[in-house]
């Protein structure tokens, strides 16, 4: 196997991991459903995990995936990742499609994993659970509107790509790197997840809103740009700081 065809399999498969984890636990372990049995069975499991719990699944899954793939791929799983590390010459720009390609279908494979469980309910209300899409206004879990979304988005894809870009440095301990940037994810959900349920993530974000539909699609264009933005800006901020032996 090619290693074009390597990568675009693994990060599929890292993306998968990723959004079945952290949208995954948002959608069912948050209360999506509209009440009757399976709301007993989350107030029976002690309700709903709520942001940290959600934050927490987001960075073990990534964290899973930086294990499993990260010696194939690198596990970017992500593509203001890929590109903000393309930017840095820290990824051939020739393989960024490859990437960015399986990405995207990983992700949405993952979401429609997802999919495919809650629709089998007949109690699980889509408008309730919104997907765990991104949104912004009336969409945003704390009424965030456009401005804060797009600052929110640049501003935390980047520190989150800094921390990456700063994983590849040759002093770091390679064994370290997934549990660097799985703690990063947490923390930066955690801050987030109140202001526009969090992307950093393009994949992550067509992940859900092609299922949600309606209103997420048509948001969606704020966490394909931003986040991108975002990621190029904490890239090139690490390679202006980095010492160039270290590099």
């Amino acid at each position: 196997m090619n290693k074009q065809l390597r990568i675009l399999i693994a990060e599929a498969i890292g993306t998968l991991i990723l959004v079945v984890a952290g949208p995954g636990t948002a959608i069912l372990a948050t209360g999506g459903f509209s009440g009757g049995k399976e709301a007993s069975i989350l107030e029976g499991l002690g309700g709903s995990v709520g942001v940290l719990g959600v934050s927490i699944a987001f960075g073990f899954g990534l964290l899973i995936a930086a294990y499993a793939i990260g010696s194939i791929s690198g596990c970017h799983i992500n593509p203001a990742v890929t590109l903000g590390l393309a930017a840095i010459k820290k990824c051939e720009w020739a393989l960024t499609p490859f990437y960015i390609v399986g990405q995207i279908v990983g992700g949405v494979l993952g979401g429609l994993i997802i999919w495919l469980i809650v629709r089998s309910n007949d109690k699980f209300d889509m408008a309730v659970s919104g997907f765990a899409s991104n949104g912004y206004g009336t969409h945003s879990p704390g009424g965030f509107g456009l401005g804060a979304a797009i600052a929110t988005e640049i501003i935390f894809t980047a520190i989150f790509v800094f921390v990456i870009a700063s994983t590849s440095r040759k002093s770091m301990s390679v064994g370290f790197t997934g549990l660097t940037v799985g703690i990063a994810l947490i923390v930066v959900h955690l801050i987030t997840i109140p202001i526009d349920n969090t992307s950093v993530n393009p994949a992550r974000s067509i992940a859900t809103a092609v299922f949600k539909g309606d209103w997420a699609l048509s948001q969606l264009w704020v966490f394909i740009v931003f986040p991108i933005i975002g990621g190029i800006i904490g890239a090139g901020a690490w390679k202006l700081l980095v010492d160039k032996e270290d590099a």
